[in-house]
């Protein structure tokens, strides 16, 4: 299938994302028995490099240095774990619940379920958030967002699929090890963690587990095109992942701009970045623990056109022709790799587009039919 193009009148800017250090721990399930405490000393020991009890400005992430000055309510230069604890409790306080929680009106009567671990006694960022429709009966096909962030940025909090729970769609946002947490394969590892997590979950959230489809943006979309061409990959499987008879297929991949193949992919770049992607200090050689061109390897194993066979789900692919980010060539040659396999794919290519975010309501409207298309019938 030849690419479709989309004409926009404006260049997309640089999607901004408001990224908080201290994620709040949210509801609890009842198998879940991490509290707000637990999860906040776990999060205070890990950045205590040094385990002297207390945090200095450099063992703060650069993500979170802006926060310092707020969380040291003493203002002596140091963050006490008391004082951590504190400002999570107040930031928890300060969350709106439910249906006025931060992001989109939800439609009236959404059943929320926020902050659940998909892995036992996991990382914090190993958890998941579940939108169900109001009076959803039977099963219903799932859409799980995952979202970008250059592998080391990102929140599931910002969920762009929202919109189709009106369609008669359970949502899911999952969050997952970030590049500074641990390197690939562990962001595949927690994803594919999280789809068996919801199948073994279904009659408790309404899913069919037979109607799954994942979407997400940049590096999202990259773990998406992963998800979708590494079904039957064991290696990339989370090795706590519970025995069950559900595996991580799927049924359908919109993937929004997503790298797909890190050999080449500093070749393919028509514009130059400040940090190209075979530098050692790139959000894709940080990914993989290494420069790209020195662990060729790894490199393969990270990029999803390894992986194509024809059993493989069917591809949305979106993708601006001026993406000063991910070079639009990473999402043609996933298309070829896909339609010469015969996987069933469909580029569309928004002119004059860059790094995202293409929310119009023609592009909704486009993935929504798409996952009618093969999560309805």
């Amino acid at each position: 299938m030849r690419p479709v193009r989309v004409n926009v009148s404006f260049l997309s800017g640089s999607l901004l994302l408001l990224v908080f250090l201290f994620p709040q721990a949210g509801v609890s399930q009842p198998s879940q028995k991490k509290s707000l405490k637990d999860a906040g000393k776990i999060q205070f020991e890990r950045m205590d490099r040094n385990q002297d009890g207390k945090l200095t400005l450099d063992e703060i992430p650069v993500r979170g240095k802006g926060l310092f000055r707020k969380i040291d309510s003493n203002k002596d230069g140091i963050i006490t774990l008391k004082e951590h604890l504190e400002f999570r409790k107040q930031r928890d306080d300060q969350r709106p619940r439910g249906n006025q929680r931060r992001g989109p009106r939800l439609p009236e009567g959404t059943e929320v379920s926020q902050d659940i671990y998909y892995i036992k006694d996991g990382h914090d960022r190993q958890t998941l958030d579940v939108y169900v429709p109001a009076e959803a009966e039977g099963k219903l096909p799932l859409v799980i967002w995952i979202h970008g962030g250059g592998w080391r940025n990102g929140d599931k909090r910002s969920c762009p699929a929202l919109y189709l729970l009106k369609e008669g769609y359970v949502v899911a946002s999952i969050n997952y090890r970030l590049s500074q947490d641990a390197v690939f394969p562990a962001q595949i590892q927690d994803c594919k963690a999280a789809i068996r997590y919801l199948k073994s979950h279904a009659d408790q959230f309404h899913i069919d587990p037979n109607r799954v489809g994942v979407w997400g943006s940049s590096a999202g979309g990259h773990l998406v095109a992963l998800v979708g061409t590494s079904g039957d990959v064991t290696d990339l499987e989370h090795p706590q992942s519970p025995k069950s008879e559900f595996t991580s297929t799927v049924q359908a991949v919109c993937d929004y701009y997503g790298p797909t193949d890190f050999v080449n992919m500093d070749k393919h770049a028509t514009i130059k970045r400040p940090v190209m992607p075979d530098s050692a200090e790139s959000p894709e050689s940080k990914l993989l623990g290494g420069p790209i061109q020195e662990n060729l390897e790894k490199a393969k194993a990270a990029s999803p056109i390894t992986y194509v066979t024809k059993n493989d789900p069917p591809f949305l692919i979106v993708h601006g022709d001026s993406d000063p980010l991910v070079p639009v060539s990473q999402s043609k040659v996933l298309q070829e790799k896909l339609t010469t396999t015969g996987v069933e794919s469909e580029l569309v290519i928004i002119e004059g587009g860059g790094h995202g975010p293409f929310k119009s309501s023609e592009m909704q409207e486009k993935v929504k039919h798409f996952f009618d298309k093969h999560l309805k019938k």
